[in-house]
């Protein structure tokens, strides 16, 4: 359907997913429950193991909430799909590889989005902020992560005045890996994301799952699971053909086959 809100792209085992909702890319319920669904598929497709995330046009990534869709009946409390806002913040078990294109203006939940994935490439021109604080609201999400993420303090900053910060200044705070000029963004973005298609995926679910494991926990609790294989990715890699794969081809001198299995 090319009135889709959500536009995807798929070449090999990467899928790019494009927010393209006119003017701005807000999303209401109906585009996260869409989201969600795109997420959850890709978690569950075995020959998919990377996403892209971005937007359309040259001047929004996402500003969040569809505020016009608030006005017209959709509940901020609503049910947006499987994955919560956006469709992967609260999707469990997405052990897979995620990045983020910011190609213009990011913020409120448009930047919890980008916070949901593992890496984020920025165009020069864009734009980031929590401005909830203005319409008398909670970043909730971006209140949880973005602390965890940057400085305590530059979090702060952001959710207490909603000021704007620069890809540079984004970048300098270490929530930005890298700023691209406009016309290069999605190349180097691909770039990125067939480079890690051509890793292990089942290394790449047991570094998330762990990551998640570890927040809030106790550096030997974490530990402890890993050893013992008490996480699920990590039980599955430590007997699977890819962890010897991975020794016999360091032995061997050539580059390791990965199988996912």
């Amino acid at each position: 359907m090319t009135d889709t809100p959500i536009k995807t792209r798929r070449e090999g085992g990467i899928l790019e997913v494009t927010i393209d909702r006119p003017k701005a890319n807000a999303i209401d319920l109906i585009t996260s429950r869409i989201m969600g669904q795109i997420f959850a598929d890709f978690r569950d497709d075995e020959s998919l193991r990377v996403a892209i995330i971005t937007g359309s046009g040259p001047k929004f990534f996402c500003p969040g909430w569809d505020l016009k869709a608030a006005a017209a009946g959709d509940a901020v409390d609503g049910d947006y799909g499987v994955g919560g806002f956006g469709g992967m913040q609260e999707l469990r078990d997405l052990n897979k590889p995620i990045i983020a294109a910011i190609n213009g203006i990011c913020c409120g939940g448009g930047l919890e989005i980008a916070l949901s994935t593992d890496m984020i490439l920025a165009a020069e021109h864009a734009t980031f902020a929590l401005p909830e604080i203005r319409s008398g609201t909670v970043a909730d999400a971006a209140s949880i992560k973005l602390p965890k993420r940057i400085p305590y303090h530059i979090a702060m900053d952001m959710l207490f005045t909603g000021r704007w910060l620069d890809a540079q200044e984004a970048h300098r705070w270490g929530f930005v890996n890298e700023i691209l000029a406009a016309d290069r963004l999605m190349e180097r973005t691909w770039e990125l994301a067939r480079l890690l298609e051509s890793g292990p995926p089942l290394v790449y679910a047991a570094i998330k799952e762990v990551v998640r494991e570890a927040e809030g926990a106790k550096f030997q609790d974490t530990m402890n699971k890993i050893t013992r294989r008490q996480l699920k990715t990590v039980d599955v890699l430590y007997g699977s053909e890819d962890n010897l794969e991975g020794a016999r081809a360091f032995t061997e001198k050539r580059d390791p086959v990965w199988k996912g299995r």
